[in-house]
């Protein structure tokens, strides 16, 4: 029972990032450059911890063969649900700057934010929580997560502001996706439990691919666009980062 608490706890914690850094991009004039530098070091960080910490665990538990499907159905998953939200919406629901259309522009986007928000959270909350079964949560894993949450509602909260969405939809949708990482953490230390080592393995290495597709899809291409020839540094930078945190968590 303390274990599940404590899965819900850590999930609340990494989706608080993401109403924290609404709260920035909202009340604060971040600069652009910062926002993209910020949201560049994130998809390091991330992309670190689910390379040593979700595809390195789930090679251990379940040997590469169940990684690699699981991994590919993630990535193509998270692939097909982006595709249809973006229609409806939300391609640009991670940009700070005017991309993002209002619900007058396109009705319906509004809906499509939250679910494309909600598709962004659950995969890295479920692996949180699930990773709760070893004993202890990652320390990678948790501040891979939120550092990458941290820059992912600062630059939407204050694209979404441009587009004219008001305080108690950002706000509202916000705190319901950290609401939703909490259950889903306790989904993940609860479901994963009566699992064989190769379901876990493969059910690891799907969050990865659909995390790592993310990142490629919606955090890249914010800081790309603003910080050009200096994203892959950062990028590197946080990587590097996560990769330290891991090493001293042993």
């Amino acid at each position: 029972m303390a274990n599940a608490v404590e899965a819900l706890l850590w999930g609340l914690l990494s989706g608080g990032a993401l109403v924290l850094g609404a709260l920035i991009g909202w009340v604060a004039r971040v600069p652009v450059t910062v926002t993209a530098l910020v949201m560049a070091f994130g998809a390091g960080v991330l992309t670190s911890a689910l390379a040593f910490e979700l595809v390195g665990e789930a090679v251990e538990l379940g040997g590469l063969l169940p990684t690699a499907v699981g991994f590919g159905i993630g990535a193509v998953a998270y692939t097909v649900a982006n595709v249809a939200v973006c229609r409806l919406g939300a391609r640009h629901r991670k940009r700070s700057g005017t991309q993002q259309m209002s619900e007058s522009e396109q009705p319906g986007s509004g809906t499509a934010l939250a679910v494309g928000a909600l598709l962004d959270g659950v995969p890295e909350s479920v692996v949180l929580g699930a990773s709760l079964l070893t004993g202890s949560v990652s320390p990678a894993l948790v501040v891979a997560i939120f550092l990458s949450n941290l820059p992912e509602g600062l630059s939407s909260a204050a694209g979404m502001k441009r587009a004219g969405r008001s305080a108690a939809y950002v706000f509202g949708l916000w705190v319901s996706i950290a609401v939703a990482s909490g259950i889903a953490a306790l989904v993940g230390f609860l479901a994963f439990d009566p699992m064989s080592a190769g379901t876990v393995s493969l059910v690891t290495a799907l969050a990865a691919g659909a995390i790592l597709a993310m990142v490629v899809d919606t955090m890249i291409p914010e800081a790309v666009e603003v910080t050009h020839l200096m994203t892959g540094l950062v990028t590197s930078a946080g990587f590097l980062v996560s990769l330290a945190v891991s090493h001293a968590g042993g």
